[in-house]
């Protein structure tokens, strides 16, 4: 017998990147996968006598659970003063002579408790768990030290584990100098592979690791030393790349077979060229793009016309992209990128999943996969990119267990 069924559903199952839509559609889940999926008149019996649980969606739309594969969920304070200070009038330098910029985020984040982070993040999350989202990538990089790095990757687990939700964690050590080791670059990298990275990986603490490569943080020749201690370690890789510049930062993914991509604003034609060969995903942040009011557009008809999968990520952090609205990230991928909202949600489900090496088990309906899924009061899925300011979630399910009865 089924735990669960859903009839009376309209699916999109985002099968091959594509809606693939099942108009009279049902699916079960049984210990915690999708057991049955498809037309409603093909379920082999009566769906009372079938299942458990019995979820009459009348004609709402289900989707995957929602992916948001780039966020910084777990960190101290918050820049709200400098965005403020920006907008007065006050330069860069200004903010820094402040105390502020990456280093106040970094100096919060060192003296916050786990207790303290952990609240803060927990907040956080509930807010993207509320919009459908079943899967969260968590990167660290605001410690920059052994023991902050290592507590941010403690916290993003802790929380995960406590919110009904899939956390997977990102070390990104090689996010941004630390201030004590403004003139020591050289030593900043060696402690990354030599220390931070051997530790994570002996207490199993990531996942992925990722590195920050562009003019302002580090040179490529800084970050293929870490992806390749990464990869050394067993430990697949993500990078920061080619976000304020070409640095050859998508060539250097690629290079690496990394997961993803992410950014990529001034990636060249040769870059894609290498990403589309890797296999790589393009993760484009247009919270990031729109916070800093960025001008120059991700090479987004490239990529389709090269094949290169695009996911959607809210890149939720203090300083570049408060975005905390999964759905309004697919609204601004769709008025700021010009993706269409079949590939915004696919951003957000089969392509975010892959971006985190999840592409079997997560991110379409398929018999097989884990049951994380989203139930929708819409009439169409683009709605969902349409919408400003809305939530339509009915009903989030995670790994098979519903979190609310559908009116």
């Amino acid at each position: 017998m089924w735990d669960a069924i859903w009839i009376n559903a309209r699916l999109a199952t985002l099968r091959g990147g594509r809606y693939a839509a099942v108009e009279r559609g049902a699916m079960a889940a049984k210990a915690g996968r999708i057991a049955w999926v498809g037309p409603r008149e093909e379920i082999p019996g009566d769906a009372a006598a079938l299942a458990r649980e019995v979820h009459d969606c009348a004609g709402r739309w289900i989707t995957p659970g929602l992916v948001d594969c780039h966020t910084h969920l777990v960190h101290g304070g918050d820049r709200a003063r400098e965005f403020e200070m920006r907008l007065e009038g006050a330069s860069y330098e200004d903010i820094a002579r402040a105390g502020g910029g990456i280093v106040s985020t970094v100096s919060a984040t060192r003296e916050a408790s786990d207790t303290v982070l952990a609240a803060s993040a927990a907040k956080r999350l509930r807010r993207l768990v509320e919009e459908g989202v079943t899967t969260v990538e968590v990167k660290s990089g605001y410690g920059l030290d052994v023991a902050t790095e290592m507590k941010m990757l403690r916290v993003a687990r802790l929380v995960g584990a406590t919110a009904d939700v899939e956390v997977r964690t990102t070390f990104l050590g090689a996010h941004a100098l630390p201030p004590e080791y403004r003139d020591r670059r050289g030593e900043y990298v060696d402690l990354v592979c030599d220390a931070m990275l051997p530790a994570v990986a002996e207490a199993g603490l990531a996942d992925a690791v990722d590195a920050f490569c562009e003019r302002i943080a580090f040179s490529p020749e800084e970050t293929a030393r870490v992806l390749e201690k990464a990869r050394a370690l067993g430990l697949p890789v993500k990078l920061h790349a080619d976000q304020l510049s070409d640095t050859g930062g998508a060539a250097l993914a690629a290079r690496f077979a990394a997961l993803s991509a992410d950014h990529l604003e001034y990636t060249s034609e040769d870059g894609v060229l290498a990403l589309a060969a890797a296999g790589t995903v393009a993760v484009l942040l247009p919270g990031a793009f729109y916070f800093l009011r960025e001008t120059q557009l991700p090479p987004v008809a490239a990529f389709r016309r090269h094949g290169v999968p695009m996911a959607l990520a809210t890149d939720m952090n203090p300083g570049s992209s408060p975005l905390e609205s999964i759905l309004l990230a697919m609204n601004m991928a769709c008025t700021l990128f010009r993706m269409t909202p079949e590939e915004a949600l696919a951003g957000v489900t089969v392509h975010g999943a892959r971006a985190l090496g999840l592409a079997a088990t997560h991110g379409t309906l398929e018999a097989g996969k884990v049951a994380d899924l989203a139930v929708w009061d819409v009439e169409s899925p683009a709605e969902l990119a349409y919408r400003m300011g809305a939530n339509p979630l009915a009903q989030r399910v995670f790994r098979g267990q519903a979190d609310r009865s559908l009116p």
